[in-house]
């Protein structure tokens, strides 16, 4: 289990909200009016008037692609007092992840969040599980009080890109 407190955020690491494919995310359990783009997306995650909430029950499931390959560092999580997450597993390039099968999979790491750590203060992972993420999925498995719902009001993910060779680039040598 994790949940070491980055104290600060490393030299390089930066927030990988940039780096976020959009057009891929999902989030079960999401009521329609509270969705995951209130605790993702920049200027919407600031306000403190929007949440992500959890609609059926206390669980979510947040899939998160990326543009390109990043290095996960840490992640911020951000929530209401009693409605905060508490039990977070985080996987690695995973698709098509549901309730049914969440449990399937060993998480690259669990995260129990203490209060105070919702306040959405850094939380370094096991750096060396998240080297090549082409995605992300975040399962929020409870809450701080066990209450019906869940309430995030933001999450960020830090890291760095990782460099790759464009192969589009490349010029193919002639044979001499």
């Amino acid at each position: 289990m994790s949940g070491e407190p980055a104290s600060a955020i490393q030299r390089n690491q930066v927030d990988l909200v940039d780096f976020i494919d959009w057009t891929g995310v999902e989030c079960l359990n999401q009521t329609s009016t509270q969705a995951y783009a209130n605790a993702l997306k920049k200027g919407y995650r600031e306000d403190d008037g929007l949440n992500l909430e959890s609609d059926a029950d206390e669980q979510l499931l947040i899939y998160i692609p990326f543009t390109q390959v990043i290095k996960l560092h840490s992640i911020a999580i951000q929530g209401l007092d009693e409605e905060g997450p508490k039990t977070v597993k985080l996987y690695t390039n995973r698709e098509h992840m549901g309730f049914s099968n969440v449990n399937d999979y060993a998480p690259n790491d669990t995260i129990v969040l203490s209060s105070e750590d919702n306040k959405g203060k850094p939380v370094a992972l096991k750096y060396v599980k998240f080297q090549n993420v082409r995605s992300l999925t975040i399962f929020i498995e409870d809450n701080q009080s066990e209450c019906e719902t869940t309430k995030v009001q933001k999450i960020v993910l830090y890291g760095t890109t990782v460099e790759t060779t464009d192969m589009k680039g490349l010029k193919k040598m002639e044979d001499h």
